[in-house]
């Protein structure tokens, strides 16, 4: 656990998430509950890891979707 992971989990809800990680001296617990929107999170059935960057874990704890999108690459705009 001292390599920097976190570990995110959410409620039923999925309007609240904990996030838990090791910070040198003993394990830390952070949660956060959002008023309104819910967090976008994979179904119970999938058991998977992810790996997020820091920009998706800022989206995600911003009640952003990220699950399921993949990045759009600026070649496939055309100007009019």
């Amino acid at each position: 656990l001292g390599s920097g992971a976190l570990f995110l989990f959410t409620n039923k809800q999925r309007d609240k998430i904990k996030v838990l990680y090791w910070d040198k001296t003993g394990f830390a617990l952070w949660y956060k509950r959002l008023e309104k929107a819910k967090y976008k999170w994979p179904s119970k059935e999938q058991n998977e890891v992810f790996t997020l960057t820091q920009f998706e874990l800022d989206r995600l704890l911003s009640g952003f979707t990220i699950i399921g999108h993949k990045p759009v690459r600026i070649n496939d705009f055309t100007m009019t």
